[in-house]
């Protein structure tokens, strides 16, 4: 398992809102930028910006996305690697459920 983005890349991670539930990051890159491979847990993705980006995984594979103002995109747990492969900025809400949070909440 790789890093936490805001460990790793805090130039285009920021925390916006956290409690014992989920933590909410706020995500940008300009055209062209890239992470570092960095971990997520379960996460939903709000994407503010039209763009299109590339992620890459540890084992290789690749997979681009063209991703509109609006979506809503649910990712499983794991790691990878964006990159901006868009002419525009790109921005996201990542909305991260923390490990319990669904035992927690049916309680």
């Amino acid at each position: 398992m790789s890093g936490d983005p805001i460990q790793v890349d805090p130039a285009h991670y920021a925390v916006e809102f956290e409690n014992e539930q989920l933590r909410v990051l706020r995500i940008r890159y300009a055209p062209g930028e890239e992470s570092v491979m960095h971990y997520h847990p379960e996460s939903i993705a709000v994407v503010l910006s039209d763009g299109k980006v590339r992620f890459s995984f540890p084992d290789g594979r690749q997979r681009e996305a063209v991703v509109k103002a609006g979506e809503f995109h649910w990712h499983p747990a794991g790691d990878h690697q964006p990159k901006n492969i868009g002419e525009t900025p790109l921005e996201v809400l990542m909305v991260e459920l923390k490990q319990g949070a669904g035992a927690a909440a049916k309680s």
